[in-house]
């Protein structure tokens, strides 16, 4: 086959659905600001500070995809009078607005933790009498990896919250969810309607940014089919192409939507070696219209994080059963500059990985001694 896939984005996400489309003489072209972005050795970058480089952009493909769910609807809406995108637009701003997120959720019966709009510092005195404290008060659009949001524990703390985040133009109020853990479902639906779903990945997070996944998820033998109906109703509702991931919260009264991505994610880069057909395939599949791809999986799986120093290659392939990835970014706190997964032959050896990884990566993780799979 040889066609070209156009992405909105070339960071990593851009940069591995190219690697993944490779092997089908499926080229990629990218649409962004930075030039030396990860995803450029793997097809030419077109600016998106260009005067002329979205009307370029879409000439140079024959369908289209994205990598972050803040591309621009104006930028989709131009290219889809003449090229077909996957996902649908109308997926890309659901998720680009929490609001309206949360009250799909609803309407397809996915439960979610109670939230009300607010838009001025009385209309969050009055979330706050109806939802009770504590409540997590969000940027109706915007933020990512715990950004543009604040814990609302006392009413002392309204003024603050109002203070650091009333200058959105749009805010939700969400109840807060007693959780025990945080769980996600990535699935993907091909052209036809055919649906396939990986098992779900146990995440955890050290100051707000996703630090490793394990999967399949320890104890999920039950929430499985619960997240796979959730996430299908979405898929199905949305006439939805391509992956999508849903983000859980586990409670005592079961599986809570946190929010969706309409893209492939951080908390599925284990598939590249940990499934028969990873995210990053299978989504390129979808969007060219392929039949889709097994998501079994090979073996048990945990995929780590490399934030914000890089560690020595050499002790990190040291490890027996560590497969390396590296995005090409520089060294910055916070930024996520690569991901390494571990999966040795015998799974029980996947605890002491973790702990001797931990040791090795330069910034410190939420891979904790006591820490079972």
């Amino acid at each position: 086959m040889n066609k070209t896939i156009g992405i909105f984005g070339g960071g990593q996400l851009g940069r591995m659905m190219a690697q993944a489309a490779l092997p089908f003489n499926i080229q990629c072209t990218f649409f962004e600001a930075q030039q030396d972005c990860p995803a450029a050795a793997l097809g030419q970058v077109f600016s998106s500070q260009a005067e002329q480089g979205l009307s370029a952009f879409i000439q140079s493909a024959d369908v289209f995809s994205l990598e972050f769910e803040n591309t621009p609807l104006e930028d989709v809406d131009a290219l889809s009078q003449t090229k077909s995108i996957y996902p649908p637009r109308e997926a890309l701003a659901i998720a680009q607005n929490r609001l309206s997120e949360k009250t799909l959720f609803n309407a397809l019966d996915i439960p979610v933790a109670p939230f009300k709009a607010v838009d001025s510092l009385e209309s969050l005195k009055q979330a706050v009498s109806v939802l009770g404290l504590p409540i997590v008060l969000k940027t109706a659009t915007g933020g990512y990896d715990g950004k543009g949001q604040f814990v609302l524990r006392e009413h002392e703390q309204l003024e603050q919250a109002w203070a650091e985040l009333g200058a959105a133009q749009s805010l939700i109020a969400e109840s807060f969810v007693t959780f025990s853990r945080e769980v996600s479902i990535i699935a993907v639906r091909g052209q036809d309607g055919e649906v396939k779903t990986w098992p779900l990945a146990e995440n955890h997070h050290h100051h707000g940014i996703l630090s490793h996944s394990i999967v399949p998820a320890p104890n999920s033998e039950d929430l499985q089919p619960v997240a796979q109906d959730y996430i299908t109703r979405l898929l199905n509702h949305l006439n939805y192409v391509g992956v999508l991931t849903l983000e859980l919260f586990v409670t005592e009264q079961g599986l809570f939507a946190n929010e969706m991505a309409p893209r492939v994610h951080n908390s599925g880069h284990w598939s590249i070696e940990g499934s028969v057909c990873s995210q990053f395939e299978n989504h390129i599949r979808a969007v060219a219209g392929l039949p889709l791809g097994s998501t079994e999986v090979v073996r048990p799986t945990v995929m780590v994080n490399i934030i914000g120093k890089h560690p020595k290659s050499e002790d990190v392939l040291a490890l027996n059963g560590a497969h390396l990835h590296l995005y090409n970014k520089t060294e910055r706190e916070g930024r996520k500059l690569g991901h390494v997964t571990l999966m040795p032959v015998n799974s029980e050896d996947l605890v002491g990985l973790c702990r001797q990884l931990a040791h090795i990566l330069p910034e410190p993780l939420a891979l904790k001694d006591d820490m079972t799979l």
